[in-house]
């Protein structure tokens, strides 16, 4: 019996250690895709992204699939029209085996166009919202976020 218990422990832990790891590892990409963002680098923050990765923004409401749609049509789009852009976490994360989900705020000055039909305004933003990220092979597979829009479309003044 007692070495049932011992064996049961031992085997616990073990799975508490590999959860912990993993937890750890979803921390370390996400910091390092955000460090990307704030260093305003488009084609690192597309690595963080696995091939197939899908990116949806809530606001927009259609999922952006695939590592060069959400280059492309997200990243790229922020990083353009925001290019003095600072992401930061602003909560401690809820992290599990394959996911991360965290507060955060985005700032700066929209010093650069959004599309061909919506110039820079040169106005300064900052919106907070959520994300929820799940990681699949040490890479981003999925990215929820939700924002506040009508705050971030009224300091822009549209």
């Amino acid at each position: 019996m007692r070495n049932t218990l011992r064996n049961f422990s031992f085997i616990l832990l073990c799975g508490l250690a590999g959860l912990a790891q993993a937890a750890d590892d979803a921390k370390t990409i996400v910091d390092g895709y955000m460090a990307a963002w704030n260093a305003h680098d488009v084609d690192k923050a597309a690595t963080f992204l696995t091939e197939d990765a899908v990116y949806f923004d809530a606001t927009v409401g259609t999922p952006q699939k695939g590592r060069a749609a959400a280059r492309d049509n997200v990243i790229k789009v922020f990083i353009t029209a925001v290019p003095d852009l600072t992401w930061k976490m602003t909560s401690e994360p809820i992290v599990s085996a394959d996911g991360i989900a965290f507060q955060w705020e985005f700032s700066g000055t929209n010093s650069g166009a959004w599309s061909a039909e919506t110039p820079a305004t040169n106005k300064p933003l900052k919106f907070e919202g959520v994300s929820f990220v799940r990681i699949k092979d040490g890479k981003i597979a999925y990215q929820g976020d939700y924002y506040d829009a009508l705050g971030f479309n009224k300091q822009l003044g549209w």
